[in-house]
């Protein structure tokens, strides 16, 4: 049986020890479903998604009938939390279901555990699976913000990266979603696909202010193995990412973001105002506890992390036996969760508190900030918060404060 760091064993049955429910809600609490269907495959993508075809059809209405008995289980584990602050959908294309479904979930969740009031409701959202009347439809359902991957404006680099939708397609949609009542909205950007050139940047960042959006979201393409992508690429037919030239994209969403009104709050994201920062991911970097519902989601609570079956097959057979879809489960030691917690919150704005370092960490601290790496002002009030030339090197910078 495992061992809580205090000694303290963890049950067998599925249910968390008292130690982990002791202050539940105390550090906030959302709901993550993951709606594991996408109509294909994008070739950088290594998701715990599938297509149809992979599945022999995808069984929208039984996998929202598995969601519901997962959540019907959670109850009894996590009978009570003080509220539900954030409900996240994610996949997966979750607008492959129909809004009618999507807000049964969203009701089953409420009804169980309780929404806050004013909770922030989104779900993900490919350009082409959303329309005017499926837009409305989800913000009647309780969605108050919706998340388009965009990824980039230039047609040629949508079919590297193998998105099906048009360049203008994701920025009209995030107009619509404006124009149904959406109080805030995403759009996602790649940038460092191979073959993309800085005119094809700056085209998607121009597209992105010019939807105006209150969020965006900007990532350097990571090629995973087993993709189609990292294929391409080990046969020679695309070359490989340029760390130099992701640098440089990053500084080109910055000036242009910024520019617009949009400032940085996270190193990958930008928002118009604190009300329009994603609060379910700030839920994850700032600790707080979560459950996932749906193939292969992960939870957190009170240090015990633990994740589900990857496929929705597995999942749904799982809980139609009236067991926990959960596949395993670890206990984050004392040292594990303050790694986490430097690794995640230096990423923030307002950085972390210079006390939480130990000597080595604070004494790193001090050379990040010779180097040009940490804000001076903030390093004067007693927390490392990083520069510009900071979070372009923020993982040397983390390395650095927990002396790996």
């Amino acid at each position: 049986m495992a061992q809580l760091p205090d000694g303290e064993p963890v049950p067998d049955d599925g249910t968390l020890p008292d130690s982990a429910l002791a202050d539940v809600g105390g550090r906030g609490f959302g709901v993550y479903l993951h709606v594991p269907f996408c109509a294909s495959r994008c070739g950088y993508c290594d998701f715990n998604t599938y297509t149809a075809s992979e599945l022999g059809g995808a069984d929208t209405e039984g996998y929202v009938e598995a969601v519901l008995a997962e959540l019907a289980l959670a109850a009894k584990v996590l009978p009570a939390p003080p509220r539900v602050d954030t409900v996240f959908v994610g996949g997966g294309t979750p607008t492959l279901l129909k809004p009618a479904q999507l807000g049964r979930m969203l009701e089953a969740v409420d009804r169980t555990w309780g929404l806050a009031a004013g909770a922030e409701v989104t779900t993900e959202a490919n350009p082409e699976s959303v329309d005017p009347a499926s837009l409305r439809e989800l913000r009647r359902a309780g969605f108050t913000r919706i998340s388009l991957g965009m990824q980039s404006a230039a047609p040629g680099v949508l079919r590297i990266l193998d998105r099906k939708h048009t360049a203008g397609r994701a920025p009209a949609a995030a107009v619509e979603a404006r124009e149904a009542g959406f109080e805030h909205v995403n759009l996602d950007l790649i940038y460092g696909t191979p073959g993309e050139t800085e005119d094809d940047f700056a085209a998607s960042l121009a597209a992105v202010v010019g939807a105006g959006v209150d969020h965006v979201s900007a990532y350097a393409l990571i090629v995973e193995d087993g993709t189609r992508l990292s294929a391409r690429i080990r046969r020679g037919e695309l070359a490989s990412p340029d760390d130099d030239v992701a640098a440089d994209r990053y500084l080109a969403a910055e000036a242009a973001l910024s520019a617009a009104g949009l400032d940085w709050y996270e190193v990958s994201n930008w928002a118009a105002d604190e009300a329009a920062r994603c609060a379910h991911n700030l839920l994850y970097w700032q600790g707080g506890d979560w459950w996932g519902l749906g193939p292969g989601a992960h939870s957190h609570v009170g240090g015990v992390r633990w994740w589900n079956v990857k496929h929705p097959a597995r999942y749904a057979a799982r809980l139609a036996e009236g067991l926990s879809p959960g596949l395993g489960r670890e206990i984050l030691t004392a040292e594990q969760r303050h790694t986490e917690d430097v690794l995640l919150r230096l990423r923030l704005v307002e950085g972390l508190p210079l006390e939480v370092l130990d000597e080595a960490g604070r004494a790193a601290a001090g050379q990040a900030l010779a180097d040009g790496l940490l804000e001076p002002s903030a390093y004067a009030d007693g927390r490392a918060a990083l520069t510009l030339r900071g979070r372009l090197l923020a993982d040397a910078v983390v390395h650095s404060l927990l002396a790996w």
